[in-house]
């Protein structure tokens, strides 16, 4: 059913809810994960795959902890560190590599907040074309 699966992670404890569920369900369906977080910072930004710094050694090696925990639960995954604007980031991934499920936490903020705020969960939701999969952090 779900033999990709691309997990956004936004390096908080907000991951924390995504990353337990798609190991349960990655688990059971022996998908494969795609882990992606996209760095923000000015130098994110400016210098793309090209930046350094605190927040991109920091964001590296988060994702290689998670990858590492998934895969001693036997999942495959692979992690992969994006620069720039998380929302056009995210749907690029999806449009060059075609999964098969995109799986997010969200912070749970109320629904006029997010219309007014806007979230990154809801952007990608309504820019890509195979199922989103949003589960609210605790």
């Amino acid at each position: 059913m779900y033999q990709t699966i691309l997990v956004t992670l936004d390096t908080t404890a907000t991951d924390r809810a995504i990353i337990d569920h798609i190991k349960s369900l990655a688990g059971e369906l022996r998908s494969r994960v795609v882990l992606l977080h996209v760095a923000t910072s000015v130098p994110a930004k400016i210098h793309g795959q090209d930046a350094a710094g605190k927040e991109v050694a920091e964001s590296q090696a988060y994702l290689d902890r998670v990858r590492a925990e998934l895969a001693a639960a036997g999942i495959s995954t692979t992690a992969e560190l994006a620069y720039g604007e998380p929302v056009r980031q995210i749907v690029q991934w999806v449009k060059a590599h075609h999964p098969d499920l995109v799986a997010m936490s969200t912070h749970g903020h109320q629904f006029v907040a997010d219309l007014v705020l806007g979230t990154t969960a809801i952007h990608v939701q309504h820019a890509v074309s195979v199922p989103v999969l949003l589960l609210r952090a605790k």
